[in-house]
């Protein structure tokens, strides 16, 4: 068999990476991942350097306590 090599097209790749679209996407599980957690916790999304980047953080003291305890954002992830 003759092998076969796959070149990306970089600016491409990035391009769709740092995209509108992309942020919707990664924006979408960090909001399904909220419905799980419950009250005090919030979504941000951001266009980094190479990506875009979407987060939940505890933002009441109940939820940074409950975090702390059981691990629930990362639970909530799974």
């Amino acid at each position: 068999m003759a092998k076969t090599r796959i070149v990306l097209n970089r600016a491409g790749v990035r391009a769709l990476l740092r995209s509108q679209a992309m942020m919707e996407v990664c924006e979408k599980h960090a909001r399904d991942a909220q419905a799980r957690l419950g009250e005090g916790y919030v979504v941000t999304t951001r266009r980094g350097k190479n990506r875009v980047n979407a987060s939940i953080a505890a933002h009441s003291s109940a939820a940074r306590r409950e975090n702390a305890q059981s691990n629930t954002i990362l639970k909530a992830l799974k």
